[in-house]
């Protein structure tokens, strides 16, 4: 979904036509995963971080197209909102300076942003869900320019067969709203974490990616608000899970093969699995046709980008044109400082080298259904959730980030080359982060206690304390008109 495509209303042959060149590129790549042809080379870091423009009210400011002509880096792309952008970064390997350059870099580029939004009237901001946001915000007045999401909200709507997506949502209080195309997607903004991976050892990366997605959904959260509700410790799962609510083929709504999904299980041989998944399970919903080269996969990757794994697994390809594996995880919030962004990415990162190269995989003592479970209701209450973990024990996220993970952490990180300097020192963040209980969300939640449920305060506030780069565990509460 990254490439813009050139829209023209689709036909019933052009499904079928899609779904011919989908089915020969699924073939090729089968062909790859048998032969061990893709990548060999050691992982690779990326990711991608999401925000909102918003005006001097603290509500979206819908001027994405005027920011990116500004700002003229081809390290910025639009939402499917004009008041969202994305930030990328490039592809590193691991070596002993990694976290340091992505936070260099990400400093660097987020200034650049300030000026950019402040040259043409707005300001940045960086949060799960932005608590001013309101349903009308989300109106196709508001949808960016790009055919590609013209095109993705009436493939959704006809999938639907034209009925209103339901937004319900039971936290610490209950939403339901009505909304009658795909814009509610546009309320959650992310931070994903590329890691690709050898093909030998791209199995261990996704299950333990998928295990870990509890407790990091928890640290990174950062949504607590939405629509003057406050709703789960992490909103953003049950939003984006129900915004596009469509299921697999044959209506298959009310099973695993959700749209936005945790999946329906864990790898078992190879990430061909959810390639075949998406072949068999997934209707296509942008029928696309690419004049191009069956083996560059074009059809196969934008039928892949519209479905929306919690981990999802990438094809892409390395300079010399050999096809490279990528794991995306999708689970943390945009983060309420850069450097919060770099230490979860650190945190991700360590964890997953330890567990994907543990002697016993956690897969094989944790169910899937456990880690799926784990998953949801870690999203739902956060560190004081209690859930059984790949040790055969129990313990609360809090408890199991300071007596367990974070050295498991550490000692991934150490494998992949990183100083022990930065390993400290990002570590450290999460470290006092848990230890203080002082999340994005629970920081939210505090201000709101203490300051009353003023949600153009609140994000006023907010912002003010973006603005000195200081972890979340550091802000204050005081209120900032």
């Amino acid at each position: 979904m990254g490439e813009e495509i050139k829209y023209s209303r689709f036909v019933k042959s052009d499904y079928h036509q899609y779904q011919k060149h989908l089915k020969q590129e699924t073939e090729i790549l089968a062909e790859w995963f048998n032969n061990h042809a893709l990548s060999t080379k050691d992982p690779v870091a990326g990711y991608e971080l999401e925000a909102w423009l918003i005006d001097d009210d603290a509500s979206p400011c819908p001027r994405n197209e005027a920011f990116l002509e500004h700002a003229n880096n081809p390290y910025l792309f639009p939402e499917l909102a004009k008041f969202n952008i994305e930030l990328n970064a490039d592809p590193q390997p691991f070596n002993k300076d990694l976290l340091r350059i992505f936070d260099e870099q990400l400093r660097k580029l987020w200034e650049q942003c300030k000026q950019t939004s402040n040259d043409i009237g707005c300001n940045m901001l960086g949060i799960g869900i932005l608590p001013t946001l309101t349903n009308s915000d989300l109106s196709l007045q508001n949808i960016s320019s790009l055919d590609r999401y013209k095109a993705l909200n009436e493939q959704v709507l006809r999938q639907r067969k034209g009925k209103t997506i339901s937004l319900n949502i039971n936290g610490n209080e209950h939403l339901e709203v009505l909304h009658k195309d795909v814009m509610l997607e546009a309320a959650s903004t992310s931070l994903q974490i590329h890691l690709q991976t050898p093909q030998d050892r791209a199995v261990r990366y996704y299950n333990a990616s998928m295990v870990l997605s509890a407790p990091l959904v928890a640290v990174g959260a950062n949504a607590p608000f939405m629509f003057n509700r406050d709703l789960w410790y992490e909103t953003r799962i049950p939003v984006f899970e129900q915004s596009v609510d469509i299921g697999g083929i044959g209506g298959a709504a009310s099973g695993p093969l959700h749209r936005v999904t945790f999946g329906s299980q864990y790898a078992r041989e190879s990430l061909f699995e959810c390639f075949s998944e998406n072949l068999e399970h997934y209707p296509v919903l942008l029928p696309v046709s690419y004049d191009s080269d069956a083996e560059k996969l074009n059809h196969l990757r934008l039928h892949n980008g519209t479905i929306w794994r919690w981990n999802r697994p990438l094809i892409g390809f390395d300079d010399d044109g050999t096809a490279h594996l990528r794991i995306e995880h999708r689970t943390m919030s945009s983060a309420a400082s850069t450097v919060d962004n770099i230490a979860n990415i650190a945190f991700y990162y360590g964890l997953v080298e330890y567990y994907a190269t543990c002697v016993n995989p956690p897969e094989s003592t944790l169910t899937f259904a456990e880690t799926k479970d784990n998953f949801y209701r870690s999203a739902q209450v956060g560190l004081s959730n209690r859930l059984l973990w790949a040790d055969g024990n129990k313990y609360t996220i809090r408890t199991l980030v300071l007596d367990k993970l974070l050295s498991e952490a550490e000692t991934g990180l150490s494998k992949l080359g990183i100083s022990d300097a930065d390993c400290s020192f990002y570590l450290g963040i999460i470290q006092a982060r848990i230890e203080s209980g002082q999340t994005g969300t629970q920081w939210q939640r505090k201000f709101v206690e203490l300051n009353g449920r003023d949600m153009q305060l609140l994000t006023k506030s907010y912002y003010h304390n973006q603005q000195s780069n200081k972890p979340v565990h550091e802000w204050d509460f005081e209120s900032y008109t």
